[in-house]
């Protein structure tokens, strides 16, 4: 191991991590990386020290994190390391429980977050050279880092910070081979103050390890299961070098129509055992269930079967702690096989976290979405339909609207390029949704008079985070048809959903898509679960915050509410669901993810 592995101490000054052989060394000292991925961006930072301080009681002493372009830079521009984006701040507090810190800074990270942490707005021509050495990306990529890296830099070991190791891009072998840009990140990041250990991580196939390393920078591979096979790949492919499972796949998360995944806690701790006992490092990914909440969920695209896969709100991911900061069983075995290889904390292990009385709240008012269109959104007026990146939209939803010259006899309605799914209105009447996943379908449309008003709403999944459908506008990229007729002449409105506090709400309005509001009264915050059973399709808000899509097709069935969203006395619940509403809102005290 050449280049940035081999940081030579000097007098008064830490060496950092480096490699000796087949060890690592901290500060010259043998050290043996225990660590657990946990995403700051899917924990309230209220709570970073209380998921971190569990992490540390399942006898980790390293904490990994990617750091997600978009959640920083939703917009051009508009860069933000404030508050719940603080990544600083979260480094710091890591410290503070007793843990080293190795960041992943990107600038695609997959993680099952929208767009794999790329900014939407690199999408505002529709289809950019992404992941590559293109000059415009590198240009861009690069600019981030300006951002991002002389903020992390002061926090290295080198510097006596927790910061140990720096990855250099995320899996690329599993995306492409193109060593120069896998170069010139790595230059971009030794030119902007890093001088940590750096590392490119893969799976352990022999074209991922090949593609996605470079010289003289610490491979280190990717699993779940028996780690014999991926840890011979990886020795076959660097002879010399410490043994680093870098995602150790101790669960796996899910999309919406789709099963629950979980895994054995006994057979999964057997891993983790086996490779402490070769000798080998490990993070586990992951260490901290999460949540994808807003719209911050990814997705994936099958190409066996050309479809797309939007993945649910929690994150869980069947993780040793879990969403709600839980305890699991997995977390008591994997401790366990942990305390025969190193030493872990002494008891008692941190309570657990308080939860709310379950409680029922019925809305008490409506208001629809078509008829609160002027206090959402101003309109774009288009020839023709356009992706919400092109106005410079990061998430939400994107309603079209065009006028139709009748009278015409019936014909069928299709979308090409849609994503995701597109309810249809005729003259105000819900005609039907077109999906993305079914792109031959056709809704009638008659128009009896002169004119006929046609409404499309656009519900977006999140964007694909992984593979080469990277690329994935949201709305309307291609045209509307009727019959064989382009429809032209379009009032588009971006709807990010921000901001609903100049919502009208009355009564009477029941027939989706609207926005139905409820209140719940608690007498002290705590976390808890919401769940709405006989909904169909929408969205959340707890007193203003998104908390994630729902979906009748599950498996999730709870959102969970996190404490410090919660207030003493009353709090507002506005749920927008797009078609069928059920009767009730019920706060539950315990998730159910199917």
């Amino acid at each position: 191991m050449g280049g940035t592995n081999r940081v030579l101490a000097q007098a008064g000054k830490p060496a950092g991590l480096t490699v000796r052989g087949n060890e690592f060394l901290l500060d010259g000292e043998p050290f043996r990386i225990i660590a657990g991925e946990m995403h700051y961006f899917r924990t309230h930072p209220d709570q970073w020290r209380n998921r971190l301080d569990r992490m540390r009681a399942l006898g980790l002493n390293s904490v990994d994190t990617y750091v997600a372009w978009n959640f920083h830079e939703p917009r051009r521009g508009e860069v933000d390391f404030t508050g719940w984006r603080d990544v600083v701040r979260f480094v710091e507090t890591a410290a503070e429980a007793g843990l080293k810190v190795i960041i992943r800074p990107g600038p695609y990270i997959c993680a099952e977050w929208d767009f794999g942490g790329l900014p939407a707005w690199l999408l505002e021509s529709g289809n950019p050279p992404l992941r590559c050495s293109d000059p415009a990306y590198t240009e861009l990529t690069l600019r981030w880092f300006d951002e991002l890296l002389p903020r992390l830099a002061p926090l290295q070991a080198t510097r006596g910070g927790p910061v140990l190791a720096f990855q250099v891009e995320n899996e690329y072998g599993s995306y492409g081979n193109d060593q120069t840009h896998l170069e010139q990140l790595r230059a971009g990041m030794l030119e902007r103050g890093i001088d940590s250990l750096l590392f490119c991580s893969n799976g352990p196939s022999d074209y991922m390890l090949r593609g996605g390393n470079l010289p003289d920078t610490l491979a280190t591979v990717n699993f779940a299961g028996d780690p014999t096979a991926p840890f011979e790949a990886l020795r076959e492919y660097q002879p010399e070098g410490p043994l680093w499972c870098t995602e150790f796949w101790d669960g796996w998360f899910d999309h919406w129509g789709e099963e629950h995944h979980t895994t054995d806690p006994v057979e999964t701790a057997g891993h983790v055992d086996r490779m402490l006992a070769a000798g080998a490092s490990v993070s586990l990914y992951m260490a901290v269930g999460g949540t994808n909440f807003g719209w911050w969920a990814g997705a994936n695209y099958d190409t066996s079967k050309d479809q797309y896969q939007p993945t649910i709100t929690s994150y869980d991911y069947d993780s040793p702690i879990g969403e709600a900061g839980e305890l699991t069983e997995k977390f008591q075995r994997i401790r366990e096989a942990i305390a025969r290889h190193a030493p872990v904390p002494e008891p008692p292990l941190p309570a657990p976290p308080p939860r709310l009385r379950p409680q029922t709240a019925r809305p008490e008012a409506t208001t629809g979405l078509l008829e609160s269109l002027d206090v959402l959104s101003s309109p774009v007026r288009s020839a023709t339909p356009a992706h919400m990146e092109k106005f410079g939209q990061p998430y939400g939803l994107i309603h079209y609207r065009t006028t139709v010259q009748g009278p015409r006899q019936t014909a069928g309605l299709r979308v090409s390029g849609l994503a995701d799914r597109a309810l249809v209105f005729s003259d105000g009447k819900y005609l039907g949704a077109l999906d993305r996943n079914t792109p031959d379908l056709t809704i009638d449309v008659a128009v009896p008079g002169r004119t006929g008003r046609l409404d499309l709403l656009v519900d977006t999944g999140g964007r694909v985070n992984f593979g080469h459908q990277l690329s994935d506008p949201k709305g309307i990229t291609d045209r509307v048809l009727l019959g064989m007729q382009a429809l032209h002449g379009w009032e588009i409105r971006p709807l990010p959903l921000e901001d609903l506090s100049g919502l009208r709400f009355g009564g009477g309005t029941s027939a989706g898509p609207v926005f139905h509001r409820a209140r719940m009264s608690i007498a002290e915050p705590a976390d808890g679960f919401l769940a709405l059973p006989g909904w169909e399709k929408g969205m959340v808000w707890l007193n203003g915050f998104l908390l994630g899509r729902y979906w009748s097709v599950g498996p999730q069935v709870t959102l969970y509410a996190p404490s410090p969203l919660w207030k003493q006395g009353e709090n507002e619940i506005v749920v927008l669901e797009m078609h069928e509403a059920g009767q009730d809102i019920e706060l539950r005290s315990e998730p159910d993810l199917g």
